[in-house]
């Protein structure tokens, strides 16, 4: 049966499965009909035709169930007004869509496809905004055609805005030629996706393009992991399974690869395998370069001179008394700086002073911010000029508290500008003499390389890092992989100082990465709480009473600083099963206003829907991809401002700089009211509350726990169970990733 609606409100959709239930106004119906089924990216205003049958549920009562579904222009006054209404067509709300049909009627959409200018005499429209609406009535045309085209495909009609202001008015004619394009070229939709269009487009399960771009995907994934490069092995096995191809084609298709340089083959490093095999690494062409580029530049560093006074003096020195070990005086600087150093810390001061590239490493409460204050100040006394960075916004602020000096966050100092991408690099290098990197166990292979790239021959380096922390988001293991290859001095601070003994966070963190329980005995005066609970649906509205209500109450301190840590997205106790949970609690839907003469009275608030979400003001939100022309970044966090749903645009402010979304744009945001471990790298919280069951038993490893727990500056709670717990304390057995940067930097 087909049935047409438009859609009234939108009362549930599931983001991870596309699941909706909407509530449309449908001819000779008096009441609302529910439609159900998978309707990701409708928008209220709606105009739909959709196929399905009708059925009967014994809670919910009469459905229309929807088998396939597609976006139409309403034919009556009420669709009209509505689908005007909706924000589709920027410049128009529903008070002007109001007006413009009840003086229109139905001839409204001749009127703005033929005479729009006519609109000016619309009440309240000028021409600023009359040709707003032409603009985008004739965007929505194309952008329409191309959502009939790729809906007639199976794909989500979410990505029609983005492949539209990619390719333009070629949109169907670039698809039709090669849809894996869409994998190469538009974040967000992948091989899998582009696959769907193109077996219903025609395309032949072993085409060239076809198995080219599964290769492609199957090495990108790769990297997602982790992995720098795939072994060759590996590499053929699961592009296999992905693309469900014989691996003798895909040989071939290997081999044109590397010809045309698609890919690369390292053939001078030799790696064995555990079988004695010497590894075949097979490279996407940025990640070998940036591989073998950070591992050169690195070598070039620490092998050259320093020309800064230090550096100078201190060589003269040593040259004239024969003595390899003279260093700066470190009993004048504690004098200086106010400060009693231990010896391993006067060590790194020393260290400091005569490398060129050094290490300094430890765990939380071990002094890395103490000892990298001294190492400035034995810098500062010989009148070094001082660069500091650290890859997020609010790694370098809480570095900038610190040290009292500028800190910029790596992307800022190589003075980013889209599209030409970093200013600073070979021919415009960094000026200075000195450059600490703060947290660089999140810094992947890829960045690492961009910012060696602007660091001149004469300049020092120090990397300031806890490597028992997760590895980077991106590929590689660049801190891990520079210390073990034992090719720059090192120091390790292992010695918890009393300060952070009194910290049961601190303790505990190193009591975990000893693979030892941590102390959850509870107690009035603790900063470390574990609350017991093995049931996954129950966990929920737990953690949402302790954020919305419990740990505001008893701390003093808004819910929107309490974050929410887990170890995946998905699930119960997921990321999105929570922002969902939590962002109903802390920010309904509704808020109270206050009316002169009539008291309060619940008004709904703005909302942007993209992708199932609803944003909302004063939703707490997490940037996912770096995107340097708005300079918001992976990870960065946010509060939306304000809501324009006329318009469709929503402000967001990230460290009170205001930054603003089109419509299209959203799917770059998610809530971050829980979000994952991962995504934490880099952050601090004064609350975090984090839920630990065998729900995520695959991703329950040490450094996992490690790393959430350290995120926590003043309180922590665990919610779950000790065998969880306990498993993942155990468990370090942790993913190996595909990286020669140890070796490149050995040999």
């Amino acid at each position: 049966m087909k049935i047409r609606c438009v859609v009234e409100r939108i009362t549930y959709q599931n983001p991870e499965n596309g699941y909706t239930i909407l509530k449309c106004r449908v001819k000779d119906y008096a009441e609302l009909v529910a439609v159900i089924g998978n309707l990701l990216d409708v928008n209220v205003g709606s105009v739909l035709l959709v196929q399905g049958n009708w059925k009967v549920d014994a809670k919910y009562g009469r459905q229309f169930v929807a088998e396939s579904w597609e976006e139409t222009l309403p034919a009556t006054v009420y669709g009209m007004e509505k689908y005007l209404g909706s924000g589709l067509i920027k410049g128009v709300g529903p008070k002007f869509a109001k007006r413009i049909v009840q003086k229109y009627g139905v001839d409204t959409f001749s009127i703005i496809e033929d005479n729009v200018e006519l609109l000016i005499e619309v009440e309240g429209i000028g021409r600023k905004r009359v040709q707003m609406i032409a603009e985008s009535w004739e965007r929505q045309k194309e952008i329409k055609n191309v959502m009939l085209f790729l809906q007639a495909h199976g794909v989500s009609t979410s990505f029609a805005a983005k492949i539209y202001k990619q390719y333009g008015n070629e949109s169907i004619s670039i698809v039709k030629e090669n849809p894996y394009r869409l994998a190469d070229d538009i974040w967000g939709i992948g091989f899998k996706t582009a696959d769907q269009i193109a077996e219903k487009l025609g395309f032949e399960k072993n085409s060239f393009v076809r198995l080219r771009s599964g290769m492609m995907y199957t090495l990108s994934e790769l990297s997602n992991d982790g992995h720098v490069y795939a072994e060759k092995k590996q590499l053929l096995k699961s592009a296999s399974e992905v693309l469900g191809a014989e691996e003798e084609i895909l040989v071939m298709t290997m081999d044109d690869m590397l010809k045309k340089e698609e890919l690369i083959q390292e053939k001078t490093i030799k790696k064995i395998d555990a079988e004695g095999n010497v590894i075949e690494a097979v490279y996407l062409p940025p990640f070998y370069f940036a591989e073998i580029g950070v591992a050169g530049k690195l070598k070039k560093l620490a092998a050259s001179s320093a020309t800064d006074r230090l550096w100078t003096g201190l060589m003269k020195a040593r040259a004239e008394s024969g003595n390899e070990t003279l260093s700066v005086n470190v009993e004048s600087i504690e004098k200086k700086a106010g400060m009693v150093y231990d010896e391993v810390q006067r060590n790194a001061i020393r260290q400091a002073a005569a490398s060129k590239v050094m290490i300094l490493t430890g765990g939380p409460g071990t002094g890395k911010t103490t000892t990298t204050h001294g190492i400035i100040s034995a810098y500062k006394a010989y009148g070094l000029k001082i660069l500091l960075a650290a890859p997020t916004g609010r790694a370098a602020k809480r570095m900038t508290e610190a040290t009292g000096l500028e800190a910029k966050t790596i992307h800022r100092l190589l003075e980013c500008k889209p599209p030409e991408g970093y200013q600073k690099d070979e021919e415009h290098p960094l000026e200075g003499d000195v450059l600490i990197v703060d947290e660089c166990s999140m810094i992947d292979i890829v960045l690492m390389n961009s910012l060696l790239k602007a660091i001149p021959q004469n300049m020092r380096l120090i990397l300031v890092g806890d490597i028992d922390q997760l590895p980077s988001v991106g590929a590689g293991n660049v801190l891990r992989d520079v210390i073990d290859s034992g090719s720059f001095p090192v120091i390790r601070l292992t010695k918890i100082f009393r300060q952070a003994q009194t910290s049961r966070i601190i303790m505990n963190a190193h009591r975990i990465n000893e693979g030892k329980m941590p102390d959850i005995s509870n107690g009035k005066d603790t900063d470390f709480f574990f609350m017991e609970n093995e049931d996954a649906e129950a966990v929920v509205p737990q953690i949402v009473e302790l954020v919305k209500t419990k740990l505001p109450k008893y701390y003093h301190v808004d819910a929107k600083r309490i974050q929410v840590l887990t170890p995946m997205q998905r699930g119960v106790i997921g990321a999105t099963n929570l922002n969902l949970a939590l962002q109903e609690a802390i920010n309904p839907p509704e808020h109270e206003v206050f009316l002169k003469g009539r008291g309060a009275v619940m008004m709904p608030k703005n909302t942007l829907r993209r992708s199932g979400f609803a944003f909302r003001e004063a939703d707490k939100v997490m940037q996912i991809k770096n995107n340097y022309d708005k300079e918001v970044f992976n990870g960065d966090i946010g509060i939306v401002e304000s809501v324009d749903a006329e318009n469709r645009i929503l402000k967001v402010n990230f460290d009170n700089r205001t930054v603003e979304y089109d419509i299209t744009e959203l799917d770059e945001l998610v809530h971050a009211y829980a979000t994952t471990i991962h995504k934490s790298q880099g952050s601090e919280y004064p609350i975090v509350v984090m839920p630990v069951l065998m729900n995520h038993y695959v991703m329950l490893q040490r450094n996992l726990i490690y790393t959430g727990i350290t995120r926590a500056k003043q309180i922590l709670v665990l919610v779950g169970t000790k065998k969880a717990l306990s498993y993942a304390v155990r468990n370090v057995i942790v993913a190996k990733r595909n990286t020669l940067l140890r070796e490149r930097l050995t040999e």
